[in-house]
């Protein structure tokens, strides 16, 4: 995404929120990928989430997969959804669960946009054609699995008549594993693509605390080995002088989610994306929920950060695609 073109949205516009599920497998997170993890029985649980949504007028954006999208106790749910205005769907490729099936299995072939053209092509044409197939629409919105979008992927989006991409993790760099490097981007959305007509609408995160100038050079001395070793790390976090948060109810507390919004929005942000993967409305789908209690506190974070942004920040939520058919409008 070299040639981006900035959005800044005037200061008087009410904070929007829009909430995007990465909907996916379960599979152990700390083992190698497997093509054979294509379980999806936490989608009988996905009610859970969606009952949250509902109740703030949320209308989410599920992401989905391959083996999301091709087994019926998965996309039924989400197909009576969307069918009742209350869910977008969107795509959401895996690769080592996404035929074809002719790559190696490795940690660099799991990012997508790390794959050949031809290769990232087909498969994301399969998933496109499979959602439509199961839902009867074409899906316009696409986050590329474990963020890996790549050189190829914003021609094979425009080629395949995507409109908004949710691919890049502002302030995050996974380059150490194959990955892209995300550290230089912030969380506004921008246009991008031949035409210019592509939207990306970066999952929101970034630096808070007096020390957040620094960025990430400074977040990246901090994490120094060393330094971690002598606890001054955790020192700079527990004093807020500096923190890198997400807006993700995995791992992040609903004060941290609060702190990052009132800086990101002192900052003109005022287009924000929540996000979190499916199998965590299930103990035991993802590491950040293992128990009932943490099912219940993981719900709860959601809706008093959903809370905090309607009543007391005034804000609006909108679909990826609203938001692209609002700001192409202003």
């Amino acid at each position: 995404m070299s040639e981006r073109k900035p959005i800044r949205v005037n200061s008087e516009t009410r904070p929007i929120l829009s909430v995007v599920i990465h909907t996916e497998e379960e599979f152990d997170w700390n083992k190698p990928h497997d093509r054979q993890a294509t379980g999806v029985k936490h989608m009988r649980h996905i009610d859970r989430a969606q009952k949250v949504f509902d109740s703030f007028g949320i209308v989410p954006n599920y992401v989905i997969d391959y083996p999301i999208a091709s087994q019926e106790e998965a996309f039924g749910p989400l197909k009576a959804y969307a069918d009742s205005g209350r869910a977008l769907i969107g795509a959401h490729l895996h690769p080592w669960v996404s035929p074809p099936h002719d790559e190696a299995l490795n940690a660099r072939n799991s990012y997508p946009g790390n794959l050949p053209r031809a290769l990232e092509y087909e498969k994301l044409r399969m998933l496109t054609e499979q959602i439509k197939s199961s839902f009867g629409t074409s899906p316009l919105t696409y986050l590329a699995g474990r963020y890996g979008f790549g050189h190829n992927t914003g021609e094979i989006l425009e080629e395949l008549g995507y409109e908004v991409d949710i691919s890049v993790a502002a302030s995050i760099d996974y380059s150490a594993d194959g990955g892209p490097d995300y550290s230089s981007y912030t969380s506004d959305p921008f246009w991008f693509g031949s035409q210019r007509r592509l939207l990306s609408l970066p999952g929101s995160g970034g630096y808070v605390g007096t020390l957040r100038a620094g960025g990430t050079p400074l977040y990246r001395r901090l994490m120094h080995p060393w330094l971690r070793k002598a606890k001054i790390s955790g020192a700079v976090a527990r004093l807020r002088l500096l923190e890198r948060i997400r807006l993700s109810p995995e791992d992040y507390s609903e004060p941290e989610m609060r702190r990052l919004t009132k800086s990101l929005l002192a900052d003109g942000v005022r287009i924000f994306v929540f996000s979190f993967h499916s199998p965590s409305v299930m103990p035991g789908g993802t590491p950040y929920v293992n128990s009932d209690a943490d099912l219940e506190r993981f719900l709860e974070k959601c809706r008093r950060y959903f809370d905090f942004f309607m009543r007391e920040l005034g804000g609006t939520t909108m679909t990826p695609l609203e938001i692209k058919d609002w700001l192409e409008q202003h």
